[in-house]
């Protein structure tokens, strides 16, 4: 197929000046429109920032205001979600109801084109999340043209052992997400959808197997080479300098990695600098006095996203014991500046991660992951010369292979197969997970000096 696609790339949250899910909503559609011929359709809280990226408004993209049924229900769900940066499963339930008006206003708007074959495909990229039924996936079906939804990634289940992580971040419809499986709604998508892309492997298990004939994996993350240009230059020497990037709340672990470097830190020999702020700095700060860390640990409060590779190319390590994280974009950010990770193998970050690029502990116990942090940055002191080698190839895995541009190539694939039912389904490799002897796979760390 030598022709662009035409393409109807849905990103109901896509902006250039955000972070988390709208900037992926962003960069995913920009790459898009490199390989294809991209109409952007997106909600109307995003079209100041679309307007001053340079878009075309009209001609580009068109913004949809929803407002009427997304503004309430965003002010009913922060309500009920316990507090700023809490309660996301009640975040995304309740918006994933107010959701199907968008595609309504969107069918709307577009439904004539797409009956008359004006696009080649429909795509939505976000929301990300599988709990959000679409209503143009069965329009699009009787239209004859085919629809795309995903990449899809959530659901990570909560580890045993962190029920008091959980209720900390008021997910209590967590216990039951799994009923979200029963809505028609979703059914239908997954039936009418020509092609569902899975963003990571629990997403990959909670699809039912009948639809993964039509299931394709292609990560949620990736990097914009052109904003991390910054590299890590230094050698790695004694002080270690580890790094911890996120929000300061129990699940991320920032209290377990200073606890697991403590030793190492009154020795001089490891300095850990967090980025991030949230409701558990004060508990941090107090362990850190209390412990006795102060002159080698530094809190920076929030920073900039763009000034983060500044500060991660001074850095040996990424030091990110979160216990439940989709999708792991910091962990792909720092690998691209040359920041070795540690991670617990657990999520979306344990499919992020090789062998031969950064540490993975095995999941257990709190306590556990602790010895195990600690056990890898002892190690790592021991040996900082480890870091430098695997730092050259942190930055050319994810450089391969997960940029923007990377993954726009293997949409590419899917809209060709889509278009000529003659090709085969596109072919990648599925994520691996924690264990195996695939070049691909992390080391696994299971106990303090074990090796594996």
């Amino acid at each position: 197929m030598d022709q662009r696609p035409r393409v109807l790339l849905i990103a109901e949250a896509c902006n250039p000046e955000w972070v988390s899910v709208p900037l992926e909503g962003w960069s995913h559609a920009q790459a898009i429109s490199r390989i294809a011929d991209v109409h952007l359709v997106t909600q109307i809280r995003n079209r100041e920032a679309i307007l001053r990226a340079g878009l075309v408004e009209g001609e580009q993209f068109t913004s949809i205001d929803s407002e009427r049924i997304t503004r309430p229900t965003y002010k009913i769900a922060s309500l009920l979600r316990g507090g700023p940066g809490k309660g996301w499963t009640t975040l995304t339930a309740l918006m994933s109801l107010a959701y199907p008006y968008f595609e309504w206003l969107i069918w709307r708007r577009f439904g004539a084109a797409i009956r008359t074959r004006q696009y080649d495909v429909v795509h939505r990229l976000t929301p990300l999340s599988p709990t959000a039924p679409s209503l143009l996936a069965g329009k699009c079906r009787r239209a004859g043209v085919p629809f795309i939804v995903g990449p899809l990634n959530g659901g990570v289940p909560w580890p045993k052992g962190f029920d008091a992580a959980r209720r900390q971040e008021r997910e209590w419809l967590s216990y039951i997400r799994g009923i979200y499986q029963l809505l028609p709604g979703i059914r239908a998508t997954r039936r009418n959808a020509s092609a569902l892309l899975i963003g990571s492997h629990d997403t990959w298990d909670q699809t039912p197997a009948k639809y993964h004939h039509k299931c394709i994996y292609v990560p949620e993350n990736a990097i914009d080479p052109t904003r991390f240009r910054t590299l890590r230059t230094r050698a790695a020497a004694r002080p270690l300098k580890v790094v911890f990037v996120g929000r300061l709340v129990p699940y991320k672990g920032a209290d377990m990695l200073l606890e697991a470097a403590a030793p190492l830190i009154r020795s001089g020999d490891v300095q850990v600098t967090i980025i991030g702020d949230g409701p558990q700095m004060p508990e941090l700060r107090s362990l850190v006095a209390r412990e006795i860390l102060t002159e080698n640990v530094r809190f920076t409060g929030w920073v900039k996203h763009g000034e983060i590779q500044t500060i991660l190319a001074n850095m040996d390590v990424l030091g990110f014991p979160s216990i439940r994280e989709f999708g792991g974009a910091v962990v792909l950010e720092a690998m691209a500046v040359g920041v070795v990770p540690i991670i617990v193998n657990y999520g979306g970050p344990a499919e992020l991660v090789t062998l031969d690029t950064g540490f993975a502990v095995a999941m257990g116990t709190r306590s556990q992951i602790v010895q195990r942090f600690r056990a890898i940055l002892t190690q790592l002191v021991s040996s900082p010369e480890t870091i430098d080698r695997m730092s050259a190839r942190a930055i050319d895995h994810v450089r391969n292979n997960f940029t923007w541009d990377a993954k726009a190539g293997a949409v590419l694939e899917v809209y060709k197969w889509l278009m000529n039912p003659n090709l085969p389904i596109p072919a990648f490799p599925r994520p691996f997970r924690g264990t195996g002897e695939s070049a691909t796979t992390p080391q696994i760390y299971s106990e303090p000096g074990s090796g594996t």
